[in-house]
């Protein structure tokens, strides 16, 4: 089987399915009409560029180069993660990037280096795409593990203090909350790892069989991937709240409430 070029032609007929995303905008006046076409419009930028600098890294094929970009994939990532939520707190950016950073290049060395066992460690084809999916998916649970774990402190700010004052730990009075924030952020991928392979079919898969692969060879793969991005979302989640605590409550066992801001509404995504 040989794979099927697209031509440009090809990419603007499925760039027309966008306008019904914008439809329904218009019809249930939900006012995302800009961004949907702001959203497209990056989706495109984003994807060719990408493409170019892939082919370019590919064909060099050196660890200098490789690693440079490992290294802007994961920043990029660490900063996205926090940027969710209506609160924010001074240093939430660091603890996103520490918690996506150590968990995600754990994981991937891990499945790169000891399952499947690259040669050079630096081998583009499979560093870069396998950290970008562990990366895109632990960004998710940190995100969420933030944003769930200053939402419940803020709801249960009268509780936590009450337990501080009558006697409990920071770790005593924070754990419920905290235990929120580490089933929000993986939740999504449990869902994910429910209905793979019987309601979707994952892009790594699907990619590998238009290429031509045996199925059962992309299925291994994918078995592969799924169980590295559900161990790097929950170390990285675990990190992140864990991270937020400690920002959050004092060695004196005090809740430092003062230091969660509201996010301006134009930088929440």
């Amino acid at each position: 089987m040989t794979l099927q070029n697209l031509s440009l032609w090809d990419l603007a007929i499925a760039a027309l399915l966008i306008i019904v995303n914008g439809a329904v905008s218009v019809a249930l006046k939900l006012d995302l009409e800009r961004k949907l076409a702001w959203a497209a419009v990056r989706t495109v930028v984003q994807l060719l560029a990408i493409g170019y600098v892939l082919g370019w890294v590919f064909r060099f094929d050196r660890w200098f180069v490789v690693l440079p970009l490992m290294v802007l994939m994961t920043l990029i990532a660490g900063f996205a993660g926090a940027q969710r939520g209506a609160r924010t707190y001074a240093g939430q950016r660091v603890d996103s990037v520490l918690s996506i950073w150590l968990s995600s290049w754990l994981v991937a060395s891990v499945g790169l280096f000891v399952v499947i066992r690259i040669r050079p460690w630096y081998e583009p084809q499979y560093a870069i795409p396998i950290l970008g999916m562990i990366l895109g998916n632990t960004l998710t649970g940190v995100s969420l593990g933030i944003e769930r774990m200053t939402e419940e402190l803020t709801a249960r700010r009268d509780r936590v203090e009450m337990a501080l004052a009558l006697g409990a730990t920071r770790w005593e009075a924070a754990q419920g909350p905290a235990r929120q924030a580490v089933r929000a952020g993986m939740i999504p991928t449990l869902n994910q790892m429910a209905v793979v392979g019987v309601v979707s079919l994952p892009g790594m898969m699907t990619g590998q069989v238009l290429a031509g692969q045996s199925p059962l060879q992309a299925v291994r793969y994918q078995i592969v991937i799924m169980f590295l991005i559900a161990a790097s979302s929950a170390l990285g989640t675990v990190g992140a709240v864990l991270l937020t605590y400690r920002r959050l409550f004092s060695p004196e066992h005090r809740f430092l409430a003062s230091r969660l801001v509201e996010r301006a509404a134009s930088a929440r995504q």
